[in-house]
């Protein structure tokens, strides 16, 4: 039986105010550079106030304002819908980080937040998310390419190597490949019905958040919301092609009907190539069972199941019903970095969320967790819940980072002057806290 170290004490967060008033929610977008800071997103709801970078210090504890994203895409002024948010990591190339851009502002449509088709008056419609890049030495940004049809980036990933950028659009679901050197956009089109733009019960699919590139052909992988596993190589067919003989349908994750919005479903939630097995470690939402993929075999493994040590007893899932995206490898490249929920226990009792919602988003309160797993030894570890200061809880969490010094990043709820953001929360190493 693999070793199960128990509870930690409660690890105790700082969060910090980057100065934007607006900032919501963020998903994914927090990334140590090599340069040793970090980069973050902070995400607006407005129709014409953009979501905002920032860049971290930990040597100076300083935070420093990188731009709005409406005026970085050339926009600013234009009375489009804005570019709320990002929703991806950046990712490091030839010393500059790149980044894909969202809009934050929707409308809701039976229930479910869905692209603006009737903008309010004086407004026009979100002309597309945007591929940037920033050059770490000079801090210039460039605006490379704009997502057609008016989509936005919900999915991006990178070829570091050889330069390629493959997004997946929302709501319709396109798969795009950026060729950095070329300066060109490709649309191979949707790949999973209508996307999230469909209709539930029908044509709806949630689509994949998260894809990962074998560094040794430059294959990329991605998930569907059925479970299958495609894949595409801009140097073979120019098509996306699904990997057979394997599928996400696992008992253990759970079941579901792919056509109904409210979960991941069958996606993987975060993955992440292990170079040291040359295989990529990957975790399902609802589950949290960690998963070993090997694209070349391929196989699919179920490694162990990384929820909070109190998930893992109660049984049940977690109260996020899409998963958390605060998935990453850390600085040593063998440890698994994860922050989860925790069930919250009221006089014994666990505290129970909704059934069914109609949207990826909290059934109910939990606490927050960091998990490490150590990959060559098959170390699981929860270090315990993590609160503020005041001992207040960080709330919807789906980020993280860990920085050259072994701290944690991440964006979080909190209040502040009165007003619940979302802002930079800072987690001490946790292994110097043992």
């Amino acid at each position: 039986m693999k070793p199960i170290q128990k509870t930690k004490a409660p690890l105790i967060a700082k969060h910090y105010y980057s100065g934007f008033p607006l900032a919501h929610d963020t998903y994914n977008t927090i990334t140590a550079a090599s340069d040793g800071r970090i980069y973050y997103c902070l995400s607006s709801q407005s129709i014409d106030i953009g979501g905002q970078y920032y860049v971290y210090d930990p040597t100076t504890d300083k935070i420093d304002h990188l731009g709005d994203i409406t005026e970085l895409c050339g926009e600013a002024g234009l009375k489009t819908i804005s570019q709320g948010k990002s929703h991806c990591n950046f990712y490091e190339s030839k010393g500059k980080l790149y980044i894909s851009t969202h809009a934050g502002y929707y409308q809701m449509i039976d229930g479910m937040e869905m692209m603006v088709q009737d903008p309010p008056e004086g407004y026009k419609l979100y002309p597309g998310g945007h591929i940037l890049s920033y050059d770490l030495a000079s801090g210039k940004w460039e605006d490379l390419a704009t997502a057609p049809d008016g989509e936005a980036f919900v999915t991006m990933t990178m070829d570091t190597e050889r330069g390629h950028i493959y997004g997946i659009s929302w709501p319709f679901g396109y798969f795009l490949h950026y060729d950095v050197a070329k300066d060109q956009l490709n649309n191979l089109g949707k790949f999973s019905a209508n996307g999230e733009a469909g209709k539930p019960g029908e044509d709806y699919r949630v689509l994949c958040r998260s894809m990962v590139v074998d560094p040794r052909d430059g294959t990329v992988y991605f998930s569907t919301s059925e479970g299958d596993i495609l894949y595409y190589n801009p140097g073979g067919e120019q098509q996306i092609k699904k990997l057979e003989g394997i599928d996400l349908k696992l008992d253990y994750f759970g079941k579901y009907d792919a056509t109904r919005p409210g979960s991941m479903q069958y996606n993987w939630r975060r993955i992440v190539w292990y170079p040291q097995e040359n295989v990529a470690y990957g975790v399902h939402g609802n589950s949290g069972y960690l998963f070993r993929f090997d694209p070349k075999v391929p196989k699919i493994e179920i490694v162990d199941r990384i929820t909070s040590e109190p998930s893992r007893k109660s049984g049940m899932f977690d109260q996020f019903s899409y998963g958390y995206l605060g998935f990453d490898l850390g600085p040593d490249g063998q440890t698994i970095y994860y922050l989860t929920g925790g069930p919250i226990y009221i006089d014994g009792k666990r505290v129970k969320g909704v059934d069914e919602i109609a949207m990826g988003a909290a059934k109910g309160l939990e606490n927050l967790h960091l998990i490490t797993y150590h990959i060559p030894t098959a170390t699981y570890t929860d270090h315990g819940p993590i609160f503020y200061e005041d001992g207040n809880l960080p709330t919807y969490v789906n980020s993280i980072t860990v920085g050259q010094d072994g701290k944690v990043y991440t964006l979080a709820r909190f209040m502040h002057e009165g007003k619940e953001i979302e802002d930079l929360v800072v987690i001490p190493n946790p292994f110097q806290q043992e």
